[in-house]
C-alpha cells in the first residue's frame, strides 16, 4: 500500500490493518503475488531457555513444533532459536531491530515492569523499546483495535542507499512500496510491505555490518515453491548461498541468500506447522 496524507496513530491502524490478512488461529499471512509471506526471524544465542522465556512469557508468543522444528509463534512470524556465541547483538548491523504490536500495551507495560524487563520509553507513551537477551531490542506499539493481543509488526533495516534497497525487495519478494510515518517524532519512513511484515528503512551514516554470526542472524521468507522461486532468482542473478535442501524427518525446505547490503535470509516452503 501507498502512504500518503494519514499520520500518526492513523498509520500504525493503517499498517496493522495491511499486516492483519490472517487466517483464524493465524499462523503466516497468506502470499503475496510473488508468492511470498513473512516467515521467521532466527536467533543464534547463548542461552535457548532464557531466550524462550523472553519470547513467551514476556513477549506473549506461543511454543510450537513442526516435526523436528522447535519455534515461537505470532500472528504473522515464528521466531527461531539455535544455541550459540553470537558475535555481537544486532545493533551495529544492518538489521538493527523488531517491531510488534500489542493491543493492550499499558497492561504489556505493567506487566515487563512487574518482571523487571529493561524498558526503554520513548518521548511518544505509545512506543519504545523492550531489551531483551543478547542484545535483542523490540520495539513496541500499542493498538486497541488488534484482533490479537500481540502481532509482528515491522523488520528496521539500515542502508546507506535508502531507494537501492526499497527497490530490490521490492523485485526480489513482491514488497510492495510506501511509507509509514515515524512514531518518535515527525517525518516519515521509506518501507515495502510484505504480507506479515513492514520492512522499515532507515537511513544509516556508514556500511553497517552483515547478519550472519550476529544474535539476528537472519530474517525468513516463506514462499509457495521454492524450487520455482530459486529459479527464478537465478534468472535475474541471484545466487543462492547454498543449494535447496530438505530438512531431515520433514517436508521443509530450505534455502538461503544474502542481499547486497549484507541481510542474510532464509527462503522456506512449508515452515508452519500443520504442513507437514
Amino acid at each position: 500500500m501507498k502512504y500518503t496524507a494519514v499520520r500518526g496513530q492513523n498509520i500504525l491502524a493503517l499498517i496493522v490493518a495491511a499486516l492483519a490478512v490472517l487466517p483464524a488461529h493465524a499462523q503466516l499471512a497468506p502470499p503475496n503475488d510473488a508468492g511470498v509471506t513473512m516467515g521467521h526471524i532466527h536467533l543464534a544465542v547463548k542461552d535457548v531457555e532464557a531466550q524462550k522465556h523472553f519470547w513467551t512469557a514476556t513477549m506473549g508468543g506461543t511454543a510450537v513444533q513442526n516435526g523436528p522444528l522447535s519455534m515461537i509463534q505470532f500472528p504473522g512470524v515464528f521466531i527461531m532459536l539455535r544455541q550459540a556465541e553470537p558475535t555481537a547483538p544486532p545493533a551495529g548491523s544492518i538489521v538493527d531491530h523488531l517491531g510488534f504490536v500489542w493491543k493492550d500495551l499499558p497492561a504489556a507495560l505493567a506487566k515487563w515492569k512487574a518482571d523487571k524487563v529493561e524498558i526503554e520509553q520513548a518521548a511518544n507513551p505509545n512506543q519504545g523499546y523492550v531489551h531483551g537477551p543478547d542484545g535483542i531490542r523490540v520495539e513496541f506499539f500499542g493498538d486497541p483495535s488488534l484482533s490479537v493481543p500481540v502481532q509482528m509488526n515491522h523488520i528496521h533495516f539500515y542502508p546507506t542507499d535508502i531507494p537501492a534497497m526499497q527497490a530490490w525487495y521490492a523485485k526480489v519478494f513482491g514488497g510492495v512500496p510506501g511509507k509509514r510515518a515515524r512514531m518518535s517524532s515527525p517525518g516519515w519512513i521509506d518501507c515495502d510491505d510484505i504480507p506479515g511484515v513492514n520492512l522499515s528503512f532507515s537511513q544509516g551514516k556508514t556500511e553497517l555490518a552483515p547478519t550472519k554470526g550476529r544474535s539476528l542472524d537472519h530474517i525468513g521468507f516463506e514462499v509457495k515453491n521454492l524450487d520455482a522461486f530459486a529459479k527464478k532468482l537465478e534468472a535475474e542473478g541471484i545466487k543462492l548461498d547454498a543449494p535447496i535442501r530438505q530438512i531431515p524427518n520433514s517436508k521443509t525446505k530450505v534455502a538461503f541468500l544474502t542481499d547486497p547490503w549484507g541481510t542474510y535470509i532464509e527462503l522456506t516452503e512449508g515452515l508452519a506447522p500443520g504442513t507437514n
